[in-house]
């Protein structure tokens, strides 16, 4: 799925998202990844609380392999890199990105599963989602 377009969205780094170090503290980049998909999905046309309720379904973190390579630190101005990767019927993989001008400073691949909201079963991506992914059936 190299073709797909990257959506991007900006962060600054806040004095809270720093540890005793000064530096990002490493689980909030993890929070950063999941505002880029939110703002992702936002973007689509996809509102997770109106799928939940539209469709009965949720898109929950499966796996997440990340790679710190630099720090941040308060105040730096970030930016979110998402690119979709890979979709399943239940599943899609996002490559995702964190940058400071041009400077990588993390990488990560994350799975999202849909799952149904009751049960927390694995569900199938319903097709107007795919077709928000650019994805034809």
């Amino acid at each position: 799925m190299s073709d797909m377009p990257t959506f991007t969205w900006p962060i600054r780094v806040y004095w809270e998202d720093t540890d005793a170090g000064g530096v990002v503290y490493y689980a909030n980049y993890l929070k950063f990844l999941e505002r880029a998909r939110t703002e992702w999905l936002t973007e689509l046309g996809l509102e997770q609380d109106e799928l939940a309720l539209r469709s009965g379904i949720l898109f929950v973190v499966r796996r997440v392999e990340a790679d710190y390579l630099r720090p941040a630190r308060f105040n730096d101005r970030l930016t979110v890199h998402c690119t979709l990767a890979e979709v399943q019927r239940a599943s899609l993989t996002m490559t995702q990105r964190i940058t400071r001008a041009t400077e990588e400073l993390m990488v990560a691949r994350v799975r999202v599963a849909c799952v149904t909201r009751q049960v927390f079963r694995p569900a199938r991506i319903p097709d107007f989602v795919m077709h928000a992914f650019g994805i034809g059936l």
